[in-house]
């Protein structure tokens, strides 16, 4: 071999090993490469599981707080509130109406209650699908809240279902028998509560306004599936029941207005539970609803107080906090949806109208609405569900993409559709109470105390005990 072959091998031996090197680096750049676009996917899909997971806790944290303080505005909220306004002789009875509910109403709801709500049924009724809370479980349910456990939506939506009865019982405090009581409210919650939950809230249900309803109608929080039926159905109860004795001639003032101004607070703070846990998330629109809820509240109080003082000459404090309930009712269905300004127009209008169907109204026509749940709820509620088609914006709640969600955003059609859903919590609250009363009648042979029961107090003859002891000597 000659030299020259020899260089000319060498070369070439050079550059074949220089390919070599070459390519091994480059596949060693692109494994490299490859090992990190890998490695940097592997982190961006951990960092948006972690966020998710972040976002879960926290609505999840909400929302389960949220449960809490609606259930505290049924006991003890609504319960001593209920309890400071009747005689010394019922207020363990009155307030056994809302505890029991809490109990009753549970078992109710966990066994039917939650599926004919929420399950996808008819538009008028759910179906069967999550009876005995079957495929109620820690996955979030997409349709109602996305962000938390379908169980947690389940107990959030059940402390509604127990403060709604209850309110109906500030019509026939002093008065029901105890059993009725039960059979009544059981029933009630049947025909007429889950019915009217699944038309405003559930899927498919005739009058919701996201989830494919026929009349979508605004109720964020429950004016018309919580305010609007309970009030009535009260109206109801009191004119079927008739008056208690000695009405209105002999002095049925409040034993305790402390208990009722301690009870009002409670539902005043429950409430924000009740309008911000609406939003079903820890976000804008929770702040949205918690800071309208507070407004109109504070404004319905001056509203009230005001009316009253001009009117009657005093500035009651059983008025200041009865203004209050009557704005926590009717912001609870726009509380979602309007901003402050709007919010507090809502709730002075509340004041103002329910003092006088409590004064007014109520005295011209001559019925017992023993604590006033119709002047309050039915009228407050009813008020409140107008004026969300009034005032609803998109600037709080976007729900159509843009478009207008109320009158003063460009849609008069809203208030028709809210006047819809007005007049039907109003009928099936009316033909549904009436119905049940009557059926409650002739299963139990009647449905109110006897006279001298109603004389001797219903904590005596129908749990045999007294709120008040002030002759043992101790």
């Amino acid at each position: 071999m000659t030299m020259e072959t020899l260089r000319r091998h060498r070369k070439h031996l050079a550059r074949t090993a220089n390919g070599l090197l070459f390519a091994s680096l480059a596949c060693g750049l692109a494994m490299a490469q490859s090992a990190a676009s890998s490695d940097l996917g592997k982190k961006l899909d951990d960092l948006q599981k972690g966020v998710k997971s972040a976002q879960m806790s926290g609505d999840n944290a909400w929302m389960l707080t949220s449960a809490a303080l609606v259930l505290m505005m049924t006991g003890p909220g609504l319960a001593l509130f209920y309890g400071g306004l009747v005689r010394t002789k019922n207020v363990l009875s009155t307030m056994m109406h809302s505890f029991i509910m809490m109990a009753t109403v549970s078992i109710l709801w966990a066994l039917i209650g939650y599926s004919l709500t929420f399950g996808e049924g008819t538009a008028f009724i759910g179906d069967l699908r999550y009876v005995f809370l079957n495929g109620v479980g820690a996955d979030p349910n997409a349709d109602y809240a996305a962000t938390i456990p379908h169980q947690t939506y389940m107990i959030y939506q059940l402390m509604f279902a127990i403060i709604t009865p209850a309110l109906i019982s500030g019509a026939f405090a002093e008065r029901m028998k105890f059993s009725a009581m039960l059979l009544f409210m059981t029933l009630w919650s049947c025909i007429v509560y889950f019915p009217m939950a699944h038309m405003v809230w559930g899927k498919g249900g005739f009058l919701n306004a996201t989830l494919g309803g026929k009349f979508p109608a605004w109720d964020f929080a429950g004016g018309t599936v919580v305010h609007i039926t309970s009030g009535v159905s009260a109206l109801v109860c009191a004119l079927y029941l008739g008056k208690r004795q000695g009405y209105p001639n002999e002095s049925m003032r409040p034993h305790s207005v402390v208990l009722s101004l301690v009870g009002g607070c409670l539902l005043w703070v429950g409430w924000f539970g009740f309008n911000a846990g609406s939003a079903v998330s820890a976000g804008p629109l929770a702040s949205s609803a918690f800071i309208a809820t507070h407004f109109a509240t504070a404004a319905a109080v001056l509203g009230w107080m005001t009316v009253e003082w001009l009117t009657v000459g005093k500035p009651s404090v059983l008025g200041a906090v009865s203004g209050a309930v009557a704005g926590l009712v009717a912001i609870t269905p726009a509380s979602g949806f309007v901003r402050p300004m709007p919010a507090m127009l809502i709730g002075l209008a509340a004041g103002v109208v329910c003092f006088l169907m409590v004064s007014k109204v109520k005295k011209k026509f001559g019925y017992d609405d023993a604590l006033d749940a119709f002047g309050v709820h039915g009228m407050g509620g009813t008020l409140g569900a107008i004026l969300t088609g009034v005032f609803a914006t998109k600037e709080v709640n976007d729900l159509r993409a843009g478009k207008a969600m109320g009158l003063v955003d460009g849609a008069p059609a809203q208030v028709f559709y809210q006047l819809i859903a007005v007049a039907i919590s109003w009928s099936l609250a009316i033909v549904g109470t009436l119905v049940i009363l009557k059926i409650c009648d002739l299963v139990l042979g009647g449905i109110r105390v006897t006279k001298q029961q109603e004389l001797d107090g219903l904590d005596v003859s129908l749990h045999g005990e007294e709120g008040y002891l002030f002759d043992t000597g101790h």
